[in-house]
């Protein structure tokens, strides 16, 4: 409100400038019988206060009419001055307040998600996560990609998200997990390489455009590497080929179908899950239903036996209402997860 207010004042001193040049160009030539560009002049330097003296001859009826143009001259250039000072300093305290609002903000986050890039990939990605209600935070440099990230009121953190001190702005040591998803393939790779050193055991999704740097990611210490194109091809296909298990699946796993949704559940010390059945781990959800089960080692088996006693690291996938698998979810489900083999993009 105080800055609009100050816009208003702004508006309101220019509009007076106005007034007064009109004033003082109608009087010159009312008074002392100048000409239109004669009295323009006489005006500009007597509100301007420059001092370069009279066109012509003023009588005393001019002199006193340039007193009171240059009086109110000086104080409308006063009064917009004042006005323009006060919109510099209220958006410069604006600029720093949003800045340490967003910095104590962004400190007291815990297990979030940071997105290095905000491009059309990253875009998409911020709107899951927000569907989702998961915290993450936004690391980028461009420009752009910055205005668009403020103007949804994400948080963000400028710079480059390969640098130690930006990532470590971000909250890495804190964070459950990173998505590098740049454009470039080798500033994917820089930023899996820096953020792995910082949280070795952060689980990382990165983006690949080109098949070739799936494995230099990897590498790194991506845990998962995800080639757009790849990816989307494959839908493509599986949509024309089968469409309804493609529209099943995408409603279960975004959580379209009533309370119904698919989880992944890890066996951990923060689920106490490990050492038990999977019939008796959902005794108190029996409408779940575990549809496959992967090992510590990476095998995986579909529709496993309710016997089956799991072990630390051991990880689901149940289908069942979300409030029941939520309170069976670990606390941190991707610190295991690099055990698995990897997608390939």
């Amino acid at each position: 409100m105080r800055r609009l207010t100050s816009w208003r004042r702004l508006a309101i001193g220019g509009t007076a400038a106005l007034i007064v040049w009109a004033v003082g160009i109608v009087g010159y030539m009312a008074i002392e019988g100048f000409s239109f560009l004669d009295a323009v002049y006489q005006t500009i330097t007597a509100v301007t206060t420059a001092g370069f003296g009279e066109i012509n001859p003023l009588g005393s009826g001019g002199r006193i009419f340039t007193i009171v143009i240059i009086i109110l001259g000086i104080i409308v250039i006063l009064y917009v001055l004042t006005a323009v000072m006060q919109i510099a300093v209220e958006g410069e305290l604006e600029s720093i307040l949003g800045v340490r609002r967003m910095k104590g903000k962004i400190e007291a986050l815990r297990d979030h998600y940071i997105l290095c890039g905000f491009g059309r990939v990253g875009e998409e990605i911020a709107r899951d996560l927000v569907a989702r209600g998961v915290p993450f935070v936004i690391v980028d440099s461009n420009p752009e990609a910055i205005d668009r990230a403020r103007k949804q009121d994400y948080l963000l953190v400028e710079g480059d998200a390969s640098s130690d001190a930006t990532l470590l702005d971000a909250g890495i040591e804190r964070a459950r997990c990173l998505l590098a998803a740049s454009d470039s393939d080798s500033g994917n790779t820089y930023i899996v390489l820096t953020a792995k050193a910082l949280n070795p055991r952060l689980f990382i999704v990165a983006r690949a455009g080109q098949r070739a740097s799936a494995m230099p990611m990897l590498r790194a210490g991506a845990a998962r590497v995800i080639s757009p194109y790849s990816i989307g091809g494959r839908r493509m296909a599986l949509s024309a080929l089968q469409p309804l298990m493609v529209d099943f699946i995408d409603s279960l796993a975004t959580g379209r179908h009533g309370e119904q949704i698919l989880a992944e559940l890890e066996a951990s010390e923060e689920s106490g899950l490990a050492g038990m059945t999977i019939e008796g781990c959902f005794q108190a959800c029996p409408g779940a239903t575990v549809l496959a089960l992967q090992r510590a080692s990476g095998a995986i088996q579909v529709g496993p036996r309710g016997s089956i006693v799991l072990e630390l690291g051991d990880r689901l996938i149940v289908l069942g209402d979300e409030a029941d698998l939520e309170a069976l979810r670990p606390r941190r489900p991707a610190e295991r997860a690099e055990q698995a083999t990897p997608e390939r993009a």
